[in-house]
């Protein structure tokens, strides 16, 4: 059978790649969360329905999701003992992984990558630990996640704000940076082993860089929910970090998602793609969105003591427009709306 690996399958990109590839597919799903950070699936998979397998929790009727939970690391601890510890230990018949999309992380929004650096520099110990097996393992296809975090913050201040071009991260040319903390330096690792596992070992592997990315079921700790979350509530005055001057390029998990098998489909060698808007928005001007669509005019507090990351951050999209002739669908104000309807939904359920 084919049998893809999700890892952090529980997180928010995690679950919204399960539920597309259950929905489009025929695959098998192997997932990996500890639920430190993830949703457990009962909570977001629509077709749940558990059963026990030899020990492993099965999703679905049709038995295709299979749930391991627990820290990825200690997976690929097993993985080391034993290369078939899952097909031993479970009694799944298949030789090997198919796609693996590696979401599994330490992140949060700006209070973790700012309030805990340590804890978040843990992801090179699972980066690095994920790279060793694959590269000995050599599964069809990996997913890189890095992230926009990765690009040198000296080109993201208020004076020297650029769309971030691909180029500005090589490798071969030693024209790396200094990137976003702790957060950023692993995502930039992460990225040096991918290059080095497909050159040195022949694993197909690319690199995807998200800008900042948002989506209907993501938590209040990220921006863009927690702002819709105000406006639903018809909060005034309406609190904002930073002067919410600081500017990002907001995409849609559905347009993330979309990109990452154009990429998986086309590029092999582990390099890394910006997915992106290719515009700049503000937090205030996100603000105005959710409250136009909340119906009311908030007067903004600024709360310049909380943590507000670089200035601006945007992808230069050229090269992918290009290269695939591929563009977002969803609309800011359409992929606004929906996460402000969300926001608003719950609100009136606990009620």
């Amino acid at each position: 059978m084919k049998i893809n690996l999700v890892t952090g399958a529980c997180g928010f990109v995690g679950r919204n790649m399960v539920k597309r590839l259950y929905n489009t597919t025929t695959d098998h799903i192997f997932m990996v969360d500890d639920l430190s950070i993830g949703i457990h699936p009962k909570e977001w998979f629509t077709n749940y329905h558990p059963s026990n397998y030899n020990g492993l929790e099965v999703l679905d009727p049709d038995k295709r999701v299979y749930f391991w939970k627990g820290d990825l690391r200690e997976l690929l601890f097993n993985f080391r003992e034993n290369p078939r510890y899952i097909q031993d230990t479970y009694k799944l018949d298949f030789d090997k992984f198919s796609d693996v999309f590696h979401f599994a992380a330490i992140v949060g929004g700006r209070m973790k990558i700012d309030g805990d650096p340590i804890q978040v520099g843990l992801d090179l110990s699972i980066d690095a630990e994920l790279f060793y097996w694959a590269v000995r393992n050599m599964p069809d296809r990996l997913l890189y996640p890095s992230s926009s975090a990765a690009y040198p913050v000296d080109l993201q201040t208020e004076d020297t704000a650029l769309a971030l071009k691909e180029e500005y991260i090589d490798f071969d040319s030693l024209r790396i940076g200094v990137p976003d903390m702790t957060y950023g330096w692993s995502k930039l690792t992460g990225e040096f082993l991918a290059k080095i596992a497909a050159k040195h070992y022949g694993l197909k592997v690319v690199c995807i860089r998200p800008f900042s990315g948002y989506g209907e079921d993501q938590d209040l700790s990220y921006p863009v929910p927690a702002l819709a979350a105000r406006a639903a509530a018809k909060e005034d005055p309406f609190v904002v970090w930073g002067t919410g001057k600081q500017a990002r390029d907001f995409i849609h998990i559905d347009d993330i998602i979309d990109f990452i098998f154009v990429l998986m489909d086309n590029v092999q060698d582990g390099s890394g793609w910006n997915i992106g808007s290719g515009k700049l928005t503000s937090f205030l001007e996100i603000i105005d969105l959710f409250s136009k669509f909340a119906g009311y005019k908030p007067t903004i507090k600024p709360l310049t003591d909380k943590p507000m990351g670089v200035h601006s951050r945007y992808a230069d999209m050229t090269k992918v427009f290009s290269t695939f002739d591929w563009r977002p669908k969803i609309s800011l104000e359409e992929g606004m709306y929906r996460v402000y309807k969300a926001q608003l939904d719950k609100l009136n359920q606990n009620k």
